[in-house]
């Protein structure tokens, strides 16, 4: 039984609570082919965590139960489980959107090739990483080459029809700061991405994505490390808008960690905060649960989701 963590943590942001369920948000485990600097989940390619297959089943099972109109998988490299394949395409099976948070580099990995036909053809919506569309800021965040990768990755996925405004193969990607810093204005930074990969690669996509950098492991220790913990949290906090509360993510998903685990958030996933309210945690357990109007555990890290414009898994909320 995993140990829970006290989820009554004290804090002042504003209290909230679930609206309809809608996205099952999964993390597929932690293993990834790179260990970027503001990765909240501490990824890796040494790390060995993996959901096994009777939690998928569960998971397929749930979605059915809830009709859960979207499966959000995440990791790591998500594409490095070893049921990546058939875990979706039995998803895709129920008639469930199917969304893959992607590290495009991992395309470009040996034995990986088959990750672009495969997404096509199961019409899966890919969102990629891409912090920035210059070379140098790229691979200072996430590692040497990473930049020339992902350009040759998302061309790829491009010759595949992604991204182009005539296909239904949608093609988002994400940007993250590199600095402790609030993302810039997200239609605006879209429209320099767009111009500038069009211009220098030939590569369109469908939007951009603006994240806050949340503080939580990987990025944290960073934080720590450069003694900024203090002014970032100050920076989240004095920007917090409290119209974005409405449209926060949590509102309308669950996270389950890679053992089958429940939790409001992928942050809150980070934390060990489970559900609030007690209870069952575990994804089995929870089949048949009423999830609307259910409260929702907070903490101060949900500040990163209301400053400025709002950050959530589909980037601005404003």
């Amino acid at each position: 039984m995993r140990p829970m963590a006290n989820n009554e943590i004290t804090t002042d942001f504003p209290r909230i609570r679930r609206a309809h369920l809608h996205t099952l948000q999964m993390n597929l485990g932690y293993l990834c082919n790179l260990a970027c600097t503001h990765c909240h989940v501490e990824a890796g390619p040494k790390r060995t965590e993996l959901m096994d297959r009777a939690t998928m089943d569960t998971a397929l099972e749930f979605i059915a139960a809830q009709n859960i109109q979207t499966l959000d998988v995440t990791g790591g490299s998500p594409e490095m489980h070893p049921r990546f394949r058939a875990f979706m395409a039995e998803a895709k099976a129920l008639g469930v959107h199917l969304m893959d948070r992607c590290n495009p580099t991992i395309i470009e990995e040996p034995g990986y090739e088959w990750v672009p036909a495969f997404l096509a053809d199961h019409e899966v919506e890919v969102i990629a990483s891409l912090p920035c569309y210059t070379a140098d800021n790229v691979d200072a965040q996430r590692g040497k080459g990473v930049f020339d990768d992902s350009i040759a990755a998302l061309q790829k996925l491009n010759a595949l029809g992604y991204g182009h405004p005539d296909s239904d193969l949608t093609l988002n990607l994400v940007y993250n700061p590199g600095s402790p810093s609030l993302p810039p204005p997200q239609a605006t930074l879209e429209q320099d991405y767009k111009r500038f990969l069009a211009d220098q690669f030939g590569i369109v996509f469908d939007h951009l994505f603006t994240l806050a950098n949340m503080p939580i492991k990987r990025y944290a220790h960073m934080l720590l490390r450069e003694k900024r913990m203090g002014e970032y949290m100050h920076l989240l906090r004095t920007a917090h808008r409290p119209e974005n509360v409405a449209n926060v993510m949590c509102r309308g998903l669950i996270s389950v960690d890679w053992q089958g685990y429940v939790y409001d958030c992928d942050f809150n996933q980070m934390l060990d905060m489970p559900l609030a309210g007690g209870g069952a945690t575990h994804l089995r357990d929870l089949i048949d649960s009423d999830f609307s109007q259910r409260a929702i555990a907070v903490g101060d890290h949900c500040y990163g989701c209301t400053a400025g414009q709002g950050s959530s898994c589909g980037g601005a909320l404003n």
